[in-house]
């Protein structure tokens, strides 16, 4: 298993959610909701004085929403646990382990708030892969899991969960298919002020599942690519055998950990204390590791490069022995990126990250890189040994996938799915900010023609040169958003008055208007479009692009190159 990382590097250290002490459940509960966070910090004149967590929002009473707007301080868990924020991620596994918490609040050297740590970050980024490849899913799964009858009212579930410490429970529904609630989904009621409901309107269908003899790695790979915390693990014969999240997973690796360090440590006193023999031995282990690896002496002069680091960086041993690492700078990093490296290496005897570096060739690279400070028996330190793995085909494929999973394949703008996100998003804001917001269906005109007279790739070129003109001319806030062939959304948030989307509609059309030169041939096409309103016209994802779909053929239906309102009566008729 790789060394693990500093929890600053793995802690969530963007904005950290706060409220004050006299903001109410609910409210605090549909903050975290908003923002897909597990915790939320109660803080009293900048002073964070308690947390409460998804895991907290079980011991609610569910028969009595009037509950939920009392204030959170008397729900929080006060005083916050805190971890300094130089401490590795194995030893803030132990600790949240033994303390039986999921969330610590990271601090500085000045106990000031900086991050936080949870469960699920520790999963993620604890360099877990070689232990989730190699075991199956039914090694970490130590019970059955938490069952519930559909008919059962949601505060009988809560109670039932908060009883036996479970942060998921399968619900059996009437129709005899299986659902799953979290503890995300009994914040989410909290915020919307749900009532005693039977929970099989309220279990998220379908039960996604894993198979008992998979590896973990497949199991960890489901949950990140549907943005869940949760899978039902099936045997054989299709039955449900428990529930499996990244608390299983991380809670079986920490014994790992524990030995992969005792070891480490063990072979550190070995090297400093053995003879030239055993100093020859690991140097003919380092030659034959796949990493590259590069010793240099206290004047960060390189004396020692193995084969891996000619095989990375192009440079043989003769043209960098006597020369810095300076060689390999890629000019990317700023004097500041410098600088916090040699205060870790200091402070700490380590560093761990990512870096760019050039090859030979010119070519950059991005490397992940441990570098160790060697101390003598005095702590004098005497070499540093730098440790490294190209990444950068890693990085691309990460990339490609988010890409592909969020962004049309030909140009470049969300697809639906990023697109229902970004609206369900924009309506909750609209409500909050009692603003209008506008979905605009646009169908091209002729494209069809063009693609069976002109052939697809003309026809892609023309959406290139469209989803072009429309990005140029909408608002940074706005989205463009294609749905397939020549259809496309447009969202427009945070409007004043029908007139700003008329106007837009209007443009859009002109803008159509103009001929697309493609080569040197001029191409006329128009577009159909089709609005719809928040709330006039609808409150939900569905409801607005069902209208603005609508709208849209209206305007085909009259005549095409022009816009319509959605009209319920229309809609009605249709």
């Amino acid at each position: 298993m790789a060394q693990p990382l500093p929890i600053s590097r793995i802690m969530y250290s963007g904005l950290l959610l706060q409220c004050s002490p006299q903001t109410s459940i609910a409210d605090a509960a549909a903050r975290m909701s908003e923002n897909s966070v597990s915790s939320i910090l109660i803080a009293d004149q900048d002073q964070v004085i308690g947390i409460w967590t998804e895991h907290d929002a079980l011991a609610l009473d569910f028969s009595d929403p009037d509950r939920f707007n009392q204030p959170v301080s008397t729900v929080m868990s006060s005083p916050v646990l805190t971890l300094p924020s130089t401490m590795d991620a194995g030893q803030a596994a132990i600790r949240l382990r033994d303390s039986g918490k999921r969330h610590f609040l990271v601090v500085d050297e000045n106990e000031a708030p900086v991050g936080i740590l949870s469960q699920t970050d520790l999963a993620l980024n604890q360099g877990l892969e070689p232990y989730l490849k190699l075991r199956e899913v039914r090694a970490v799964v130590a019970r059955p899991p938490l069952l519930a009858n559909g008919t059962q009212s949601l505060a009988e579930v809560a109670s039932q969960m908060h009883h036996h410490h479970a942060d998921a429970v399968v619900v059996t529904c009437g129709d005899g298919e299986l659902g799953i609630l979290t503890e995300r989904d009994m914040v989410r009621f909290i915020a919307r002020h749900t009532s005693n409901t039977p929970v099989h309107e309220l279990a998220t269908r379908p039960l996604l599942t894993v198979n008992e003899e998979d590896p973990l790695i497949h199991a960890r790979d489901l949950l990140i690519d549907h943005r869940i915390r949760h899978l039902a693990v099936v045997n054989l014969s299709g039955e449900v055998t428990g529930l499996i999240g990244y608390q299983d997973m991380l809670a079986g690796a920490e014994q790992m950990y524990l030995d992969d360090l005792r070891e480490a440590l063990e072979q550190r006193d070995q090297a400093l204390a053995k003879s030239r023999r055993t100093l020859q031995l690991a140097e003919r282990v380092i030659e034959s590791s796949f990493e590259g690896i590069m010793v240099t002496d206290k004047d960060v002069r390189i004396e020692f490069v193995n084969p891996a680091f000619t095989q990375l960086t192009g440079y043989s041993p003769d043209e960098v022995i006597g020369r810095t690492p300076e060689v390999l700078s890629s000019g990317r990093h700023d004097a500041e990126f410098y600088k916090r490296m040699w205060q870790s290496l200091t402070t700490h005897g380590y560093w761990r990250g990512e870096i760019w570096n050039r090859r030979k060739t010119g070519e950059l690279y991005l490397e992940l890189l441990t570098i160790t400070a060697i101390t003598d028996d005095h702590g004098q330190t005497t070499h540093y040994a730098g440790l490294f793995t190209d990444i950068t085909q890693n990085r691309k494929n990460e990339e490609q996938i988010r890409q592909l999973a969020y962004y049309d394949a030909l140009t470049g703008v969300p697809n639906r799915r990023l697109l229902e996100d970004r609206l369900e998003h924009a309506i909750r804001h609209a409500h909050r900010k009692d603003m209008l917001l506008a979905v605009m269906f646009i169908d091209l005109d002729r494209f069809k023609e063009v693609n069976d007279t002109l052939g697809h790739a003309v026809g892609d070129e023309l959406l290139l040169q469209f989803t072009a003109r429309v990005r140029d001319y909408l608002r940074e806030d706005d989205t463009l958003a294609r749905l397939g062939g020549d259809e496309f959304i447009v969202l427009l948030p945070e409007l004043d008055k029908l007139s700003d989307v008329t106007q837009v509609a209007e443009r859009l059309i002109e803008l159509n208007r103009k001929p697309y030169i493609i080569n040197n041939e001029s191409i006329q096409i128009g577009s159909s479009i089709g609005i719809s309103l928040y709330p006039e016209d609808g409150t939900t994802v569905q409801e607005l692009l069902h209208g603005a779909d609508i709208a849209m053929y209206r305007s085909k239906r009259d005549g095409r190159n022009q816009y319509h309102l959605f009209n319920p009566d229309v809609a009605e008729t249709a």
